[in-house]
Order: structure tokens, then C-alpha cells, then sequence
């Protein structure tokens, strides 16, 4: 992963080995035309940032990859495990973001999806032989919902996606050094039949850091796909307000950033 400027947007772009079917990446905050504390680029539409400000950012990102604002796929996030399928042409896609669900999946050329995160993780998923691309909202209720691990079954479901020949990237969240979380949380991974002591380590009575990349990426794992295909960013968005907008670290004031790939005409 490299930081990389398309037109105005300054994005964390991802190679894919092998696979030149999809160009994909996470935003940062800037170069955007939202006004402080929102400053620059935020996409998230459910922010107290000014509509308008937030349309033109995402006009900005979908020109930037020459598609038009119609085409861009983020579905109304709610936590949840739900799954967008997207399998037929339409000629506007935007009446999908009024459909609940936390992950996309799709095989159709020139529609940008994505997901809108402040710490949670955003994940990229690419089937670069049968041309199938899907990305993925996982704070820890989708992490402990196993949305990764279902998304990757919904793509062999679907479109007979091999989950053997896929590439992931996790994208920059919020890193175990600045998430403490307690226990209704380690109760919810226990459940789920997750293994926490892998992914958290014990900071006081009834209290954790957890490493949401870690516990995705062995969901990854367990899901099929092999280890040298999964990428992480590993940069901690809380630490780094210069660069990206964290939700812990900003309540309220923070904007969104998003994980994005786009299947090529």
C-alpha cells in the first residue's frame, strides 16, 4: 500500500498481485471541500457536516476514478451482518444508499462501492478470475457478526468465487494501542466462538485493547483465503489526526473516510 493522488483525491492505493481487473484504495482526510473540523474530504452522509459539502466530496472521489456520483455504491451502515448483492446493470445505483446492510458485493464493471469508516475497519475483497469485488464494514459487532468470513461465502454463493484465489486488504482503523473495550464486547467474540486472547490483551479489570485488523484477518484465514493475499495497513487512525478522522478521538466532529474498489470497464 502506497499514498498515491488521483485528480484531487489523496488515497492509500492497493496493488492486488496478479490482478489488473479492479483498482481499489482507502481515502484520507484531505482534499475535499468540507470546512473544519470536517476538514477535508468527508464521505459519510450520516456526519453534521453540510450535505452539500459531503456530495460534493463524493462527486470529487467518483470523477477522480471516472465514474459519475450515481455510481457510487455505500450502503446505509448499521452494524449489522446484511450483505448488498449487486449482479444486474442499472442506470442509476444510487437508490441503494437507502439499503441497510455493512458489506457489498458485485460483479459489475464501473460501479464504485464502498463503506464509510471512522475506526472501524474497512475491508477490500477482489476475485480477480471471475471478476467479483466486494468490501466490508467491520466495527466489532461485524467483526463478531463474522461479516468478513460471510461476505467471502457470499461471493463463492453467488458467483462461484474461490475463496483460495482471493485478495484482501484491511485498510487503516482503529489500532489496538487506542481501543479499549470492555466486556459486553469480549462476551459478544466469545460467543461467536472468536479467539480473543489472539486479538486483545487484558489493560485492567473488565478491560481490553482489541485488534480489530487481527481478529479479521484470522477470519480471513478461516474463510479460506491464504495468508500471503491478505494485506493490512496497520496505521492507527486515531493516532493520526493529520491524516485521518477517528470517531473515539473526535465524537461528533468527525467526518469519514472511505474503503473503495471499483471492477474496470
Amino acid at each position: 500500500m502506497q499514498l498515491n493522488r488521483i485528480g484531487r483525491i489523496q488515497f492509500i492505493e492497493v496493488e492486488f498481485p496478479g490482478s489488473s481487473c479492479s483498482t481499489q484504495g482507502f481515502t484520507t482526510r484531505h482534499e475535499g471541500v468540507s470546512r473544519p473540523p470536517y476538514n477535508s474530504l468527508n464521505l459519510g452522509l450520516n456526519t453534521q457536516d453540510q450535505q452539500a459539502n459531503v456530495e460534493g466530496n463524493r462527486s470529487l472521489l467518483a470523477r477522480a476514478f471516472g465514474v459519475n456520483q450515481e455510481s457510487l455504491v455505500t450502503p446505509r451502515q448499521v452494524h449489522g451482518s446484511d450483505i448488498l448483492v449487486i449482479n444486474e446493470p442499472n442506470e442509476d445505483f444510487s437508490h441503494f444508499l437507502t439499503v441497510e446492510g455493512d458489506a457489498v458485493i458485485t460483479n459489475q464493471p464501473q460501479v464504485l462501492i464502498g463503506v464509510c469508516v471512522a475506526d472501524c475497519a474497512p475491508i477490500l475483497l477482489c476475485d480477480p478470475v471471475n471478476k467479483v469485488i466486494a468490501v466490508v464494514h467491520a466495527g466489532w459487532k461485524g467483526t463478531a457478526a463474522k461479516l468478513v468470513a460471510k461476505t467471502v461465502a457470499g461471493m463463492q454463493a453467488e458467483f462461484g468465487s474461490d475463496p483460495s484465489r482471493l485478495h484482501a486488504a484491511i485498510g487503516p482503523c482503529i489500532q489496538k494501542c487506542c481501543y479499549e473495550v470492555d466486556e459486553p464486547v469480549k462476551k459478544a467474540f466469545l460467543q461467536a466462538a472468536l479467539s480473543w486472547d489472539s486479538c486483545s490483551e487484558a489493560t485492567s479489570p473488565g478491560k481490553w485493547q482489541l485488534d480489530l485488523a487481527a481478529a479479521n484477518r484470522e477470519l480471513l484465514l478461516l474463510a479460506g483465503v491464504p495468508a500471503d493475499a491478505i494485506q493490512s495497513s496497520g496505521q492507527c487512525v486515531c493516532c493520526h489526526s493529520e491524516q485521518f478522522f477517528s470517531y473515539r478521538r473526535d465524537k461528533d466532529d468527525s467526518g469519514r473516510q472511505m474503503g473503495f474498489i471499483m471492477l474496470k470497464g
